[in-house]
């Protein structure tokens, strides 16, 4: 069996999930990957057969997607280019993880494209969704990359179709400990931005790591470090606790490993609210900025002693095996 498996490159949450999910599915066949967009900074230690510039969201550096960066890096005739030369049709079966270039290809060429994502389950009509709707954010999330079987991951199984994270196992293997600081990624923010509201707490000891920043660096109480995968794992393992934006794969190892979990959902960013909306819902306390107004949730959380107890058992080859045996030819 010949399978096609694309990968959203945007964040790092896609590929990460994809360093489980391939070594399945190479049990059923040759796998041939497709990554497409340029905001990722983890390397998959496989093949990448194809690679597209796609349809990446730009991070600004105040809380947010940059949304006319965004828009400037992705023009109509290069997204129109990438869809009719990707190669669909040679595939027994395509699994796609949110990624737009070979969903529009299988939609152009009627092909079938199976979706396992995560933001199927945030999106799906059984998962909480947040109090005001993003109209605009509702119909991209819902046309980014059309599926014509929908299976998705989310914090809580809220319907059969729905499964709890793909925890790589890199990660099942620590052994989790407090050493006393707290990790920090917030790639919507600038560095200046964290120093000067991090700054603020000076009896925290915070790591965080940045997309901003190439060389490692410390100012009072915050330590910068740049984006590196190992190092942030080791961080949030040995961490009393871990700040992040409401993504999902992030925010799943933290309360994986028992950590204290505080997000703030990025602005322009729908699918980060419905995530928000999600771990509200099993009490993770969700803040919206790093604004004055909001120090007072910060230091609450800093003081809590408990956290959340979640239950995400290591099930990627039966989810893999299941998709499978639904669409194999």
């Amino acid at each position: 069996m010949k399978i096609l498996y694309a990968v959203q490159g945007t964040g790092n949450g896609h590929l990460c999930r994809a360093i489980d999910i391939i070594p399945c599915l190479q049990k059923y066949g040759q796998v041939d990957v497709l990554v497409s967009g340029i905001q990722a900074d983890i390397i998959l230690p496989f093949e990448v057969k194809y690679r597209y510039h796609g349809l990446s969201f730009i991070f600004g550096k105040s809380g947010g997607v940059d949304l006319w960066r965004t828009f400037m890096s992705s023009t109509v005739r290069k997204f129109v280019k990438e869809v009719n030369s990707v190669p669909v049709e040679k595939y027994d079966i395509v699994i796609n993880d949110f990624e737009p270039i070979s969903a529009w290809g299988c939609y152009f060429k009627e092909k079938q494209c199976i979706g396992l994502s995560h933001q199927i389950g945030a999106f799906d009509n059984a998962s909480p969704k947040p109090e005001e709707t993003d109209m605009l954010g509702k119909f991209i999330m819902k046309n980014y990359a059309p599926a014509t079987f929908s299976y998705g991951f989310h914090f809580k199984s809220y319907a059969s179709h729905i499964f709890t994270p793909v925890i790589r196992q890199s990660v099942r293997e620590l052994t989790p400990k407090d050493e006393g600081h707290y990790t920090v990624y917030l790639p919507s923010y600038d560095d200046a931005h964290l120093l000067k509201q991090l700054s603020k707490f000076t009896d925290v000891k915070w790591e965080v790591f940045s997309k901003h920043n190439k060389k490692p660096f410390k100012l009072r109480n915050v330590a910068i470090n740049p984006i590196d995968s190992d190092a942030f794992v080791k961080s949030m393992a040995t961490s009393s606790g871990v700040l992040c934006g409401a993504g999902f794969e992030t925010p799943a190892e933290a309360l994986f490993l028992g950590k204290k979990l505080l997000v703030i959902p990025m602005k322009n960013q729908f699918e980060q609210h419905l995530n928000a909306a999600s771990l509200e819902e099993i009490g993770v306390p969700v803040i919206q900025s790093l604004k004055k107004k909001y120090e007072y949730d910060i230091e609450s959380w800093l003081n809590a002693k408990s956290n959340v107890i979640v239950d995400y058992p290591d099930c990627t080859e039966k989810i893999v095996e299941k998709i499978i045996e639904n669409h194999k030819i």
